[in-house]
């Protein structure tokens, strides 16, 4: 299950990586609005590119709790985990 985690997590700074500056610094400690600059489209946008890699459906009431990048692992690594 780590590796899994560890997939989700590498997969998602990937795709994080196009919404920030190049020389932005992602760690799973990382906040994805006050260090990254990441508003609401371009998470909505991030969002939609997630649910293509992983297949699944992220509800979006469940982004309201997220800050950081490893928050938002973690609720893909669930999502994913329950299908």
């Amino acid at each position: 299950m780590a590796s899994d985690y560890t997939d989700v997590l590498q997969k998602l700074c990937h795709h994080l990586k196009q919404f920030c500056e190049p020389d932005a610094q992602i760690t799973p400690q990382t906040d994805l609005i006050h260090q990254l600059a990441i508003d609401s489209v371009k998470l909505l946008n991030l969002v939609m590119e997630i649910e293509d890699e992983f297949d699944i459906s992220v509800p979006l009431n469940a982004l309201a709790d997220v800050q950081t990048v490893q928050e938002l692992a973690n609720l893909i690594h669930r999502i994913k985990s329950a299908q």
